[in-house]
């Protein structure tokens, strides 16, 4: 018995370090895209990140960190290899959950429970720890596991706490006779609690783990004990997601406003009133437990503590949220706005069970839960949010078609037979939900992990062992990411699923729940719309998880498949570990290229590059998460640039960031706002409907702000009788004088642009209601006074930068306002900004970091190139400005150096590329040219006739990325004079010109 445990523990130690040293090597040097830069700046100094947060990964996080020891360029690698070890330690849980299920099936007898004092031979052994290997190693190389392995997110420790209860849940069961083997379930209770500080989807498992619990006390299980067990499981993730994580919090609140408005209690007082109760009700359930002798309701209450042990990390947000650090989203610093951003009230909800279907239309509107702030000593509400009211008759069960939204409705309209105006069947609501939701979004994410990934385009499909890359655009046929795993380990799985269904039904049943509720009844919850800004695979990694263990235990059924063939245990457990093997093997050899992000610098140095484009001591507005967090962590962690203040749209409609940004932060004075807070408290001034007011030809920007802080009679329009009463603002032309002797003093102004200083800045910001992030914009140009740069980052939408667009500068990255009149702007061009070409020469030429962008051997996916594609977007206009004065030298410069830092061969060529040619023709490059032009056109063409047909959730995206390929080749060859090649690209794009198709 002890050589099985030693051989157990060795294995599962080796594939624990050959998982980590895998990570470690494809490991992303600095903060990836999306969430990454966020958590890892909040991490480095605990921040306070988006809802609902995630303690526990900040704490470690955190902790890792010192191991910088001063060096910030090391921070972002290490908060990144907790991610890694991690996921090593969770493909190890995973290993020995496969062992403790494939030993039991390997000594399988009658009514057997504890295994632990039968003894493997050597062969049986070899074979257990075989199928263990072979599972753990297909789950740590799988696509979606593997990349959440290598970057500071919380996945991978999300997927760490899953396979840690998982584990402690088996081990329990084989030792359950003990007399102390309820130790063993207080962990778990203490693990989920500790796993809630990182994420959710933990808590998904507890059905499984119920019917573990239900089959190893209960001897002769049956029906009726089964779905009490299914019921009382979903009861205990209930009472965890709603009861204690915001359920507790919400009580305290409650507590807190009675006693302070009530009683007239200080602030504070009832959550200490509170927080007695709750120890006083444990200590009565405790006493209750030893009054009764009752085993049961003291294990039950010693659970419920360690839970809330375990979930007492979430009590530094508040805590932080106090001190009022740079980042401190929604600013949860007391235990009422703590409630609103552990329920992620910002995000809004989605129906689940009952709700409205697309079509339905409000037929009013009533009060929802209060919002309070605090006001003077007592809690004032500051505003009730809105709930609509729709007929019951525009309801539906599950509604699964519920988004108004004309993007949605149009998507809605790809996967099921749906018209706007006419109510969905319940058949057509299932058949999205089957198609779209469960297809599309879980089985192809599934698929990608173990039969095969197309590419790594947004929508790509599963690549099935009998397809080849024969005929595929080359987009597709050469991605990194199009992986070929000829479903080996598919088929592996399914014959581990079918070999534990039959020798043990039960466990098989307990893995199928787990398979179940981290996977399709994931689907059910989100109700995700039909556009999501990213792929989700990330989110179904437990599904993956749980079939991997049948991966492991399909080598037993190998196992006895060859039993005829090869009568030794030994030879036949080697054999059929070695063949289980190719598994792995190949998800690591095809996986590799497209993970490997070792060499990645990509996120922040665009991030960088784009701070480096402001003057010193700026505003900059940015758009969303990609041209946000990477900003925050490069500020935060490595110091870059902190005297500009990064001002996010999204978040300046709401009141708690607009009050941040009034603070100073680093070197970055407060911003120039001029409201008062009660002008942008939430409630108040969200939106400015226009109402128009002929006497009013255009409105100057410094008095109607001033009419908005006086909350003026002039502004304000009620909606109906009874209704709300807004400010509006009266015409869409709005003016800004301009003092043009002290701009000019200032010295803002190039001198070569002097002549196009106006003393009146005139804009139309449209008639759409003005949101406060306008609001808050337009109060500070108001504001201002040209003291402090104001910037728009390049990728910011034009429907948000107001009409401003003939007073931009192109410096870098990022528009300058001035109060200067760009004499080449037209409203139907799409190169906004004046380029002022010393200023961006220097900036494109000497001081941007591309670091790895000439490299090939770098996977590059879908998100990493899109800043690239703005980079050379902005070689181009630079180009064409050298060009315009006559000066080709420097043209050819700039145009060389776009090609030589992102060539084809790294940055593929992309819809910007063709606007090169006209440039490099003119500076005597004609070949350079004709190479982009040919590529091109081949490439779009390829694609236009592969997606035509053939049928792909890729269609509409593809071929129309492909005309605008081929539109901007044409474009380009008629301007160099080149009608062959204008022509050739006519041939694709013209049918659809003319609207043949």
């Amino acid at each position: 018995m002890r050589s099985y445990s030693r051989l157990n523990n060795g294995v599962g130690w080796g594939v624990f370090a050959l998982s980590l040293l895998v990570y470690l090597l494809t490991l992303e040097p600095t903060a990836s895209f999306w969430d990454c830069g966020e958590f890892i700046a909040c991490s480095y100094k605990l921040l306070v990140p988006h809802p609902p947060g995630a303690p526990t990964f900040l704490l470690l996080g955190r902790l890792v960190s010192l191991l910088s020891f001063g060096d910030v360029t090391k921070v972002a690698v290490l908060v990144n290899g907790l991610s890694a070890v991690s996921s090593a330690f969770t493909v190890l849980f995973l290993f020995w959950s496969i062992t403790l299920l494939a030993k039991k099936l390997v000594l399988r007898r009658p009514g057997l429970h504890d295994d632990r004092g039968l003894a493997p031979t050597f062969g049986q052994s070899l074979l257990i720890v075989g199928a263990g290997a072979v599972g753990a190693l297909s789950f740590a190389f799988s696509d979606s596991f593997w990349f959440n392995a290598e970057e500071a997110e919380v996945y991978a420790m999300s997927a760490l706490g899953t396979a840690a209860v998982v584990w402690l849940m088996l081990k329990w069961e084989n030792r359950a006779d003990e007399a102390d083997s309820d130790k063993w379930l207080v962990l778990l209770a203490y693990v989920i609690g500790l796993s809630i500080g990182v994420h959710l989807l933990n808590l998904l498992a507890i059905p499984a783990l119920g019917f573990l619990y239900y089959f190893r006390r209960q001897p002769n299980p049956n029906w009726g004990g089964g779905m009490a067990t299914l019921v009382i499981s979903f009861v205990l993730v209930g009472a965890i997601l709603v009861g204690i994580i915001p359920g507790l919090p919400t009580l305290a609140g409650n507590f807190e406003v009675f006693f302070v408005n009530s009683v007239g209690l200080p602030f504070n007082s009832g959550i200490v009133l509170f927080m007695l109760l709750l120890v006083a009700l444990i200590w009565v359930g405790f006493r209750q437990s030893f009054q009764r002798r009752s085993q049961l309701l003291n294990t039950f209450m010693l659970c419920f503590v360690f839970i809330l042990i375990g979930y007492s990390s979430y009590l530094i947000v508040p805590i932080r949220s106090s001190y009022h650090p740079t980042i401190n989203e929604n600013n949860p610093e007391d235990v009422l706005s703590f409630v609103s951003y552990l329920k992620r009230e910002q995000y809004g909800d989605r129906p689940l069970l009952y709700g409205p279907q697309f079509n339905a239309q409000a037929v009013s509107q009533q009060d929802g839960a209060p919002r309070y702030v605090r006001q003077g000593d007592k809690y004032v509400v500051a505003e009730r949010r809105q709930e609509l009211v729709y007929r019951d008759e525009d309801k539906m069960l599950l509604p699964r078609l519920y988004s108004n939204d004309p993007r949605h409705i149009q998507e809605y309209q790809k996967w099921v037979d749906i018209r706007e105006g006419v109510k969905p069947t319940m058949g057509q609501n299932l058949s999205f939900l089957f198609r779209y939701q469960m297809g599309h979004m879980f089985w192809r994410y599934f698929l990608w992990n173990y039969a095969g990934r197309e590419s790594d385009v947004q929508q790509a499909g599963t690549v099935w062992p009998t397809e080849t890359s024969q005929g595929l655009p080359e987009r597709v046929a050469e991605s990194k990411a199009r992986n070929q795993f000829f479903a080996i380990p598919l088929l592996l799985g399914l014959l581990g699923l079918f070999y534990q269904a039959r020798r043990d039904g039960k466990n098989a049943l307990i893995v199928g729940l787990l398979f179940v509720f981290t996977g399709l009844a994931i689907v059910v919850y989100l109700n995700q719309p039909p556009i999501e800004p990213r792929e989700r695979d990330y989110t179904f990694t437990g599904a993956t998880y749980a079939f991997a263990i049948w991966i492991g235990l399909g080598v037993l059924a190998l196992a006895d498949l060859l039993g005829k063939l090869v009568k030794a245990d030994a030879a036949r457990a080697g054999a059929v570990t070695l063949l289980g093997l190719l598994a792995p093997g190949i998800l690591l050899a095809q996986g590799w290229d497209d993970h490997d992000r070792s060499d990645r610098y990509n996120s922040v140095d665009s991030a960088k590059n784009l701070l480096n484009s402001c003057a010193p001591n700026a505003i900059l507005f940015t758009n969303g998460d990609n041209d946000t967090f990477p900003l925050w962590y490069a500020q935060e962690v490595e110091g870059v640039r902190t005297d500009v203040r990064v001002a996010v749209l999204s978040y300046l409609n709401t009141d708690w960031y607009i009050a941040q940004m009034k603070r100073r932060s680093y070197l970055s004075q407060p911003l120039p706002i001029s409201l008062d807070s009660s002008r942008y408290a939430q409630g108040t001034n969200d939106y400015l409907p226009y109402a128009e007011n002929p006497s009013v030809g255009e409105v100057n920007l410094k008095d109607f702000i001033s009419l908005v802080g006086q909350n003026s009679d002039l502004l304000k329009v009620s909606y109906g009788e009874g209704g709300p009463t807004l400010l509006s603002f009266p015409s869409p032309s709005f003016y800004l004088p301009v003092d043009t002797a002290a701009v000019l003093q200032s010295g803002i102004i190039p001198a070569d642009r002097r002549n196009q200083l106006v003393g009146k800045m005139e804009f139309t910001i449209g008639k759409r209601a003005i949101e406060k992030k306008s609001l808050v914009i337009l109060d500070m140009l108001a504001t201002n006074n040209w003291k402090r740069p104001i910037y728009f980052s390049s990728t910011v939408v034009p429907s948000d930068m107001l009409g401003l667009q003939p007073y931009f500068q192109l410096e870098g990255m990022a528009y300058r306002i001035l109060p200067l009149k760009d004499p080449n702007y037209t409203p139907k061009s799409n190169d906004d900004g004046y380029v002022e070409k010393s200023l961006m020469y220097d900036k494109l030429m000497n001081q941007f970091q591309y670091r790895g962008l000439d490299n090939a051997s770098i996977f590059y996916d879908e998100n990493n190139l899109r800043f690239p594609a703005n980079y050379r977007d902005k070689f181009v206009r630079l180009a064409n400005a050298y060009l315009a004065d006559g000066d080709t030298a420097t043209a050819k410069k700039v145009v060389n150096k776009c090609l030589a830092v992102m060539p084809d061969a790294a940055i593929p060529y992309d819809y910007y590329t063709p606007q090169l040619v006209p440039a490099l023709v003119a500076v005597g490059e004609r070949s350079k040219a004709n190479q982009i032009m040919d590529v091109m056109t081949s490439r779009a063409e390829r694609s236009v006739a592969y997606y035509t047909t053939h049928s792909s959730a890729l269609f509409d995206q593809e071929v129309s990325q492909a005309l605008i390929t081929l539109q901007s080749v044409y474009f380009a060859a008629q301007q160099v004079g080149d009608q062959q090649r204008a022509s050739k690209a006519m041939q694709t794009l013209g049918p659809y010109l003319q609207g043949g198709r």
